[in-house]
């Protein structure tokens, strides 16, 4: 089993993100429930750091990382480098307290799972969060740079997703089964929602982008219909595009607005999102009127797709007030 988001694609998987907006509930209930009951459901530091196969993936990387961002460390005995990474995660995972779970993914027992994530060296580090697979570095890095990588995605993992951590108990014993947390009251836009996902899924982006624009009429702030409708609008304009012949028109004609515009929504469906911001940056720089303006609303709106929150986001934003100013 892998993530629906496996190709690393930068467009938010929808049904992860519904299932991450309600974590936040249920984890909040989940350490306020250890805490009535003296620690129980909570996790000993020694789980903090777990071995994961193909086999278990789903329930140990997936389904967890719901609840907690999971960091991956592809590694191999023979790997002299990952001797050297691997402890450092180790120590930090337990530093850090339950605000990530380390899961450690033998290579050379595990092909399929290398392949699905595209590692194309070692040591790798991945993570899931809510559902959605991301790099975060490859081969040796400096423990400041390990520490500030975690930072970063442990505030994604809870500003975008809600995704509080792990309630960790040094007297806790190590693998004992915690009680599930109580089920989220479903809200009142869910069906339509649910609704809007299986036509996404269903390849109805039409459909999509009438359920999603019907909650937003009900309730404007609503986040998951805010994604959901960026990302359907994205792939309705990308769905009939010859990508061969955007990205010939986009380099036969670098200030043309609407070249540019095509050729950057095909960069962040592939999963080329700094591409994406960096070429409608660029146009933004040379164009003026109504064309600036019209590259300026989409990079807007790519920025949706992405989410404010995401790293890539905030610094394309910094950049387009640089280029704009």
């Amino acid at each position: 089993m892998q993530p629906r988001n496996m190709s690393m694609s930068g467009v938010v998987d929808l049904a992860a993100v519904k299932q991450a907006q309600e974590a936040k509930a249920k984890a909040e209930q989940a350490r306020a429930q250890a805490a009535r009951q003296g620690g129980t459901g909570a996790v000993s530091p020694a789980d903090l750091v777990i071995d994961v196969d193909e086999a278990g993936f789903g329930s140990e990387v997936l389904q967890r990382s719901t609840e907690v961002p999971v960091v991956i460390d592809f590694w191999a005995e023979w790997c002299e480098p990952c001797k050297q990474l691997s402890p450092v995660l180790e120590r930090l995972a337990v530093e850090y307290n339950g605000r990530f779970l380390l899961a450690k993914i033998d290579v050379d027992a595990n092909q399929m799972l290398m392949q699905q994530f595209g590692v194309q060296g070692i040591p790798a580090v991945f993570a899931v969060v809510a559902g959605q697979a991301l790099p975060l570095f490859q081969g040796a890095a400096g423990e400041a740079q390990i520490r500030q990588t975690l930072d970063q995605l442990v505030q994604v993992g809870e500003e975008r997703f809600g995704l509080t951590g792990l309630v960790v108990d040094p007297e806790a014993e190590p693998g004992a089964e915690r009680p599930a947390a109580p089920e989220r009251p479903a809200g009142p836009h869910d069906a339509a929602l649910d609704a809007a996902v299986q036509a996404m899924d269903a390849g109805d982006l039409g459909g999509a982008v009438q359920a999603y624009k019907n909650v937003l009429a009900e309730e404007p702030g609503n986040t998951e219909a805010k994604l959901g409708l960026a990302q359907a609008e994205l792939l309705q304009r990308v769905q009939d595009a010859d990508p061969q012949k955007v990205r010939q028109e986009a380099a036969d004609k670098p200030g043309d607005a609407q070249a540019q515009i095509a050729a950057a929504d095909l960069d962040l469906v592939g999963g080329h999102v700094e591409d994406a911001f960096g070429r409608l940056i660029d146009t933004v720089r040379v164009t003026a009127g109504d064309d600036r303006d019209a590259v300026r609303l989409r990079l807007l709106e790519l920025f949706e797709v992405v989410g404010a929150d995401d790293p890539r986001v905030t610094a394309a934003r910094r950049a387009l007030a640089r280029a704009l100013f």
